[in-house]
């Protein structure tokens, strides 16, 4: 083989490196079309309105305060989350305080709590939980293990050369946290706030249980009680435009700096800060937020669950609700991460501006609430497919729309660490890119997968609203069951079918933790 020969070679694989191939830009455009039936369905809804109207319904005083409401709730909680999660994954992964493994469990499980079910164990105990601040305590505390989570994992996996590097050349400890180990947060930092900013433009349980009005608690009033589609369809575009805002910002944020490297680094054990006399302190303090985040729900459901009416409850019930909720919760894991794999390839391994508006036109119904999901979905099949009504295939599907950020944020990560060039030595030995593929990468990302799949899980099992609206006429999951009888007062009846929604999602997260200690080893 001549030189001209190898180079021709070369140039041909980074060219199709540059250009994504027609079945993965396809599949892309299928999920980025899936994911914007919403926005069809809001532009059907204001189409009719003129701009009288429209400036009549969105300037209101009304508005306004929503407005600031919503974004100081979304700014304060993402912030506060980040900092807690930062600080709570350095003092487990980088200090010698005792019992690790303990904590990591600690601070991991408040994922199994649903947002609605911290805020019931909140409220129930302690009446006077509302407003605004009573809603940045319980979502922070509910929200913070999304950025602790992989920021622990990064941690974990930092070389500690790099670090002692830094030290070396003269830099203080937190200098060298600032120049060396931020820089390699950024990216699960980033898009665990960004997880957590959407999840809060769209939450409607907790909210409303805390007495604290956002644009999602309007938009489900607006449609369930005043039946005014065209201004909650407008209140739903401003969560778009909200949405886009932080999209944006965290795409900004994130830069395009690359995280791929050949190898995992010296494999030997990192020198550990001593904490010394401030050992209670850490302790004390992990302990709080443990307590905080974790026992103060669990609480609430064991003493509901000895203490309250459960007369109402038949046992056919719970059985009923857990095993559709289980169903349900398995179907859409295994669809949405379907869907998201082509997308991550394409945002990570094609950059560019087509791959760049899928992935982000992904991220959009994430922001708006389930109710507005629902009903795109309802509308949608009513006009287009009304063999899909009220049908399980429809359901799952907006499990899907609504959980594939949590896939995306989840399977990206593994892919950027992942160089490329070994799918090109595949290649370079006859086979074709699929079975490249196949044989190189997918086996690599299969923790980062099994990590999207317990996400998606997680969340389709407490998922509420979507729910209400779309599950088929007779079926009931346990977040529905758990609505019904917490919309009555009935915190006895409710407090079963919270726990075993606790309980179920504890799976996926031990999981998670599982994923994290073999990524260690």
């Amino acid at each position: 083989m001549t030189g001209a020969t190898v180079a021709l070679g070369r140039r041909r694989r980074r060219a199709s490196r540059r250009r994504a191939p027609s079945v993965l830009l396809a599949l892309g455009l299928l999920t980025a079309t899936l994911s914007l039936i919403p926005l069809v369905f809001l532009g059907l809804e204001v189409r009719h309105i003129d701009a009288s109207e429209i400036n009549r319904l969105l300037l209101r005083s009304h508005v306004g305060h929503l407005l600031g409401n919503t974004l100081g709730l979304v700014v304060a909680a993402s912030i506060l989350s980040a900092v807690i999660g930062i600080a709570a994954a350095w003092c487990v992964e980088r200090t010698d305080i005792p019992g690790r493994r303990t904590w990591m469990v600690v601070l991991v499980l408040p994922l199994a709590v649903p947002e609605f079910v911290s805020s019931f164990g909140w409220v129930s105990f302690f009446p006077s939980m509302q407003g605004f601040w009573g809603a940045l305590f319980v979502t922070v505390l509910a929200y913070f293990p999304f950025v602790f989570l992989p920021a622990a994992a990064v941690l974990r996996g930092i070389d500690p050369a790099l670090e002692e590097s830094a030290r070396s050349l003269g830099l203080s400890a937190w200098s060298t946290f600032l120049r060396v180990t931020m820089p390699l947060l950024r990216l699960p930092v980033l898009g665990g706030m960004l997880i957590i900013a959407l999840h809060l433009l769209a939450e409607y349980g907790a909210f409303a249980q805390l007495r604290f009005p956002t644009f999602a608690t309007e938009i489900y009033a607006q449609y369930e009680i005043g039946f005014d589609g065209a201004s909650a369809a407008l209140l739903s575009l401003v969560l778009v435009a909200l949405s886009v805002m932080f999209l944006v910002g965290e795409l900004f944020a994130r830069g395009r700096a690359r995280y791929a490297r050949i190898g995992s680094g010296a494999q030997r054990t990192r020198t550990r800060v001593a904490l010394g006399r401030r050992t209670p302190l850490a302790v004390g303090s992990l302990g709080l937020l443990g307590a905080l985040s974790l026992g103060v729900p669990l609480a609430a459901l064991v003493y509901w669950s000895a203490s309250g009416n459960s007369s109402t409850l038949p046992d056919a019930s719970v059985i009923d609700a857990t095993i559709t909720t289980l169903q349900f919760a398995l179907a859409a894991a295994i669809l949405t991460v379907a869907l998201a794999l082509p997308v991550a390839l394409l945002a990570i391994r094609r950059r560019g501006v087509t791959s760049t508006l899928i992935e982000r036109s992904t991220y959009i119904a994430r922001a708006l609430p389930g109710v507005v999901i629902g009903l795109a979905l309802v509308s949608f099949s009513i006009r287009s497919a009304p063999g899909l009504y009220q049908t399980v295939p429809l359901l799952i599907a907006g499990y899907a729309i609504l959980f594939l950020p949590l896939a995306l944020i989840a399977i990206r990560g593994p892919i950027a660490q992942l160089a490329p060039r070994m799918e090109d030595v595949a290649r370079s030995l006859g086979l074709g890119p699929l079975r490249a593929f196949a044989r190189t990468t997918l086996p690599m990302l299969r923790s980062g997968l099994g990590a999207a799949a317990g996400l998606v899980f997680l969340s389709t099992v407490t998922e509420l609203t979507g729910t209400l609206l779309l599950r088929p006429t007779g079926m009931e999951t346990l977040a529905t069951q758990f609505w019904t009888y917490t919309a009555n007062l009935s915190y006895g009846a409710a407090a079963p079918y919270a726990a075993i929604m606790v309980a179920i999602s504890a799976v996926p997260a031990y999981l998670l933790i599982r994923r994290l200690d073999l990524s260690a080893t």
